[in-house]
């Protein structure tokens, strides 16, 4: 896969220059879906072409650019991995995603200047709303979004249809201060909306949790709950892995640090950190939780079963009086009691009802019907 990627990125390269001093070569294609240079923390005038961008970025020795990219092919994307010196691995997990979240780091690349790269796929979450859960609701809706610092530079790159980053965008725009700090400033703006993300996904999947709990205890509780359960379960496990493989690799940017993320950023960073570990705490509390509904559900339907069982006991007791009886007057014998009596046959049934009647009692006062 390495090697078919190089290759598309040799050929892209071919027909497509990245040489500085010519950026108009390069086309943007589809997926690009913004590209703009910060300077001090602002926006500055940009025709919107990623080489022009990085030129102007690199002729100056100050800012960075920002380029947003949706969904990427192979080919449109070989022409920024080119610009930017990124690691094939990366780019390869970039363009095809169904990443795994994590942290990774990479030596800086021919174009690139004397630094590292940060390589960071979130998982985007969102909380799909539904007017009654079922079996076959969804409730969380994940994507993927992966982003690329540098010295000077700043790629994102989103797949799936939510997880916009342009009211982000714009949140940073209106806080130069923020923005002046560089790349780490945009990843850690980015974390830190996907984190509080997870957390409005957790507390809306709390509603859930607690209308299955409340069927489950109440006397309208039936069979068809355990779907919902394990559908919860099932959504909570989505949740679970978009969350948890990001706190350690969080946590060495927050303590260690790296050339991309500066002393100043690292506070910030151990903020999200702690958010993260506040989302991670829900999901095991919600997890646990269930596997308590889920009990209690089984059980409540192992308890209703034996009242069925002690009901179909209860009445099979009463018929079998009256079918012995009837069973004994069946077999034609010629001398039988009451065979020639006048009153025999409605003393007969007389005899079987009271003693159902009287079984029915007994029954019914030790709580079998």
């Amino acid at each position: 896969m390495i090697r078919q990627l190089r290759r598309v990125m040799r050929r892209a390269h071919r027909s497509v220059t990245v040489d500085l001093s010519h950026p108009r070569r390069s086309p943007l294609g589809s997926s690009v879906v913004n590209c703009v240079v910060y300077e001090d923390g602002v926006r500055q005038p940009c025709d919107g072409e990623p080489a022009q961008a990085l030129r102007q970025v690199r002729r100056r020795g100050r800012g960075f650019v920002w380029i947003g990219l949706h969904e990427p092919t192979e080919i449109e994307f070989a022409v920024f991995a080119e610009l930017f010196g990124l690691h094939p691995l990366a780019v390869e997990d970039a363009v095809q995603a169904h990443q795994r979240p994590k942290v990774q780091r990479y030596g800086g690349g021919e174009l690139l200047r004397k630094g590292e790269t940060l390589f960071v796929v979130l998982k985007t979450c969102r909380y799909v709303e539904h007017d009654t859960l079922t079996s076959a609701s969804e409730v969380v809706d994940t994507g993927e979004l992966m982003v690329f610092t540098g010295p000077d530079f700043v790629i994102t790159v989103r797949h799936g249809p939510h997880g916009s980053l342009g009211p982000l965008r714009e949140s940073l725009e209106a806080r130069p201060e923020r923005l002046a700090k560089g790349p780490a400033a945009v990843l850690h703006a980015i974390a830190d909306q996907t984190v509080d993300d997870y957390l409005a996904v957790a507390d809306a999947v709390q509603n859930d949790v607690d209308d299955v709990e409340n069927a489950v205890f109440t006397a309208h509780g039936t069979r068809a709950d355990a779907g919902r359960i394990y559908l919860l379960k099932r959504e909570l496990l989505e949740l679970r892995r978009a969350v948890g493989p990001l706190e350690r690799p969080l946590g060495e940017l927050a303590s260690l640090g790296s050339p991309s993320v500066g002393p100043e950023m690292r506070p910030y960073f151990r903020d999200v950190v702690d958010h993260i570990a506040r989302v991670n705490e829900q999901i095991a509390a919600y997890d646990a939780l269930l596997d308590s509904i889920l009990q209690a559900h089984l059980a409540r339907v192992t308890v209703a079963q034996n009242e069925d069982m002690r009901k179909i006991t209860a009445w099979a007791a009463i018929i079998a009086v009256p079918t012995m009886v009837c069973g004994v007057y069946g077999m034609n014998f010629e001398h039988m009691p009451e065979l020639r009596w006048t009153y025999g046959y409605p003393l007969v049934l007389g005899v079987m009802a009271t003693a159902c009647v009287l079984i029915h009692r007994s029954f019914r006062r030790n709580g079998w019907l």
